[in-house]
């Protein structure tokens, strides 16, 4: 069974949603490739989150039945909730106030352990079993990449109706609206 392991912080003095754009960065990629990307991430938040997934690191190696391979873990879930917003006035012209909204939020990060594949040789069809299945393309050489499929020949004797009516255009008349006139009168 894969270990899975979360760490949260809470509190972190930043918004949610400028949190989020930085975890979408590392969802679903492995911890090593995560740690380097929020190292030279450009975010300010980005420390806090690289923070948090050392943590959930440290707690996933410190499960029961942990391989002892912190390559194979991986980040299964990161999102940041909204946490308390403190709120705050600045003084503004003519006896105004402006409402400060200072925002924080929680960060989450969970990673789990990438199970081991076993690859077993895949069995070799017996000759002849797509014949004996009836498939209809049993037999027929596949044609190469690339190239074109032959027209069928439903499609060559469609008809004098029609190719009549395919590939014309309707027709207009050449003369311009000065010509209509003068050819009226």
């Amino acid at each position: 069974m894969a270990v899975q392991a979360h760490a949260t912080a809470k509190y972190v003095r930043t918004s949610a949603q400028k949190a989020g754009l930085v975890l979408n960065l590392i969802r679903g990629r492995d911890v090593n490739a995560a740690l380097a990307t929020l190292r030279f991430a450009r975010k300010g938040v980005a420390r806090d989150i690289e923070k948090v997934l050392r943590s959930a690191i440290a707690n996933a190696s410190q499960k029961d039945g942990f391989g002892g391979e912190v390559e194979r873990l991986y980040i299964n879930a990161c999102y940041a909730n909204q946490g308390p917003s403190q709120k705050r006035i600045r003084p503004a012209p003519m006896g105004r106030a402006f409402r400060v909204i200072k925002r924080t939020a929680h960060l989450t990060v969970q990673v789990a352990e990438r199970p081991l594949h076993i690859a077993a040789p895949p069995a070799a069809p017996e000759p002849g079993a797509a014949e004996a299945a009836g498939s209809p393309r049993a037999g027929a050489p596949k044609r190469p990449r690339g190239a074109k499929p032959k027209p069928k020949a439903a499609a060559k004797g469609r008809g004098k109706a029609a190719s009549k009516t395919r590939g014309t255009k309707k027709k207009t008349s050449a003369k311009s609206g000065r010509a209509k006139k003068a050819a009226k009168s």
